[in-house]
């Protein structure tokens, strides 16, 4: 017994002398500057972008594989990683297949313009190959992504660090996404996306004081060529919209936010898109809200409907806003507008375009002056409003009539007579 206790150790310990011996060569072998070169000019072709590395080596925990320390896309505003590991799923070797179980990125930069310019480099290659995109290489998409500490930044130079962790199936759908913003827009929220069934997900957000909570679906293509498609619905409770949309967070930053309050809502959720991968540029929304003890920053419409001209500054606060915001793409629009504050009531409609520029209008109600009509122009960060032509007409009729009291009740009266002109002529 103990001279085959004696002969099973002697065993273990030639094995395990062998591993450290196979590794030691791996990783000289892995460590030369041959391997590296090669890496970068096979990396680099395939990408459309030179790819440089400090270093190629071996990383054992918890389990071996491939370690890329130093790594630089070199795009116009340059992607980098401290470090990117690649763990083979090993039961697939003996098979002759290479798969990626895992893979963890490291304390990577990713500007928002390198990204860009990298998706624009893998377009023309597939345009240039015209090889379409085929299932068979989704094996390749790693079982098991990590990133630690990524920092995004957006075109503004804002950055965002998240932690994020995600987990595919077979079929290389998410089984589970679980991300946490570290620093940034945002800070603090953390998202867990899991499944629920073969198609759909449960999502739960706390973001900004409150909750967002829902499913969402994809139906695949029924046949080749056919349209992916995805639906969904979301809830939203007590979400203070002033930390929602700060680019910091930071109560300075935040008072500077165009409004305020908690906001309740109903989102739906629809695309439609050949590949699964592009239906979130094709993602169109529709979200019935309602925002209380809201605080509208940079417009004050009751000196708007009291002065006529341009009104810039000031607040207004809200007992109530609600409306209709429907999206597609980055382009907003607000619809069915309805705010109250005491004796000040107004409606109205508003678009925000891809460049943040508003359009729009409301008809404010105040005392006296009933629907009074008002343009909203400007940008998202300084919104400003003034009468409409019609209503700068019959404000100026009005105080010439009755000085200091006909102002507000001719603009309504203009406005109106404006809007029957416009009907009249089709304008």
């Amino acid at each position: 017994m103990r001279r085959r206790l004696q002969w099973t150790s002697l065993a273990l310990a030639a094995l395990l002398l062998v591993l450290a011996v196979g590794l030691l060569l791996t990783q000289r072998w892995l460590s030369t500057d041959e391997l590296r070169q090669r890496v970068e000019r096979e990396a680099s072709a395939v990408l459309g972008v030179p790819l440089k590395l400090e270093r190629v080596g071996l990383t054992l925990w918890p389990l071996p594989g491939v370690a890329l320390d130093g790594v630089e896309l070199r795009t116009r505003q340059p992607l980098k990683a401290e470090r990117i590991e690649l763990r083979p799923a090993w039961q697939q070797l003996p098979l002759g297949r290479i798969a990626i179980s895992t893979l963890v990125v490291r304390r990577a930069v990713l500007p928002q313009q390198g990204i860009d310019a990298l998706l624009a480099s893998l377009q023309k290659i597939r345009q240039r190959d015209k090889s379409p995109q085929t299932a068979s290489a989704l094996h390749l998409l790693p079982r098991r992504t990590v990133l630690d500490e990524l920092s995004w930044v957006d075109a503004r130079g804002k950055t965002i660090v998240i932690q994020a962790e995600a987990r595919l199936d077979s079929d290389a759908l998410p089984e589970q996404i679980e991300l946490e913003v570290l620093r940034g827009r945002l800070q603090g929220a953390h998202l867990n996306l899991y499944r629920s069934d073969e198609r759909a997900w449960d999502v739960a957000l706390r973001v900004a004081g409150g909750t967002v909570q829902g499913r969402v679906e994809v139906q695949p293509s029924g046949e080749a060529g056919a349209e992916f498609a995805l639906k969904g619905l979301l809830q939203t409770r007590a979400v203070e919209l002033s930390q929602l949309t700060a680019a910091e967070p930071t109560e300075a930053v935040r008072a500077r936010q165009p409004l305020s309050g908690r906001l309740e809502a109903s989102t739906t959720l629809n695309a439609r898109a050949r590949q699964p991968s592009a239906l979130l540029d094709v993602l169109q929304t529709q979200s019935k809200f309602t925002v209380r003890n809201g605080m509208l920053h940079g417009i004050d419409l009751v000196k708007a409907v009291q002065t006529v001209g341009v009104s810039r500054g000031g607040n207004t606060p809200l007992d109530a806003l609600s409306g209709l915001v429907s999206t597609r793409g980055k382009a907003i629009e607000l619809q069915n507008l309805a705010a109250s504050s005491g004796s000040l009531s107004a409606t109205g409609r508003v678009s925000v375009s891809t460049t943040q520029q508003l359009n729009g209008r409301v008809n404010v109600d105040l005392g006296g002056a009933v629907g009074v009509p008002l343009l909203v122009g400007g940008t998202v960060d300084e919104p400003e409003v003034s009468l409409t032509a019609g209503a700068k007409i019959g404000a100026a009729l009005g105080t010439m009539l009755m000085p200091g009291v006909g102002t507000g009740a001719g603009a309504s009266v203009g406005g109106k007579i404006g809007e029957g002109l416009n009907k009249l002529f089709g304008k």
